[in-house]
């Protein structure tokens, strides 16, 4: 459930992306050959465009940090929990890594 949450915030974050730079796109072309009013009109869309993709982002970020922070909470559990296996563990992935790198 968390990974299709997950895939629907990085799809709404490249949408926002995604119109941010359709209304920067508007705002350059409108500012080529015409002024005044337009301009203003297609500034503000472009500025809420903005900061709903900074909120967003916040967002995402808060959202990345909480899910690093309960992992590695995880992590120190099962550690504490398991040393030999974690012992074990690591020196297996350090011999197969020694052995890739050996290779070369």
């Amino acid at each position: 459930m968390d990974i299709l949450s997950n895939e629907v915030s990085k799809e709404q974050l490249v949408n926002d992306f995604k119109v941010v730079v359709a209304d920067a796109e508007a705002l350059l072309k409108a500012t080529a050959n015409q002024g005044g009013e337009k301009i203003a009109e297609v500034r503000a869309k472009a500025e809420k465009s903005l900061q709903a993709a900074k909120a967003s982002m916040a967002d995402a970020q808060i959202a990345l940090v909480a899910k690093t922070k309960e992992a590695a909470k995880a992590t120190d559990v099962y550690v504490h929990e398991n040393p030999w296996k974690s012992a074990g563990l690591a020196a297996s992935v350090g011999l197969v890594v020694g052995l890739l790198i050996g290779r070369r």
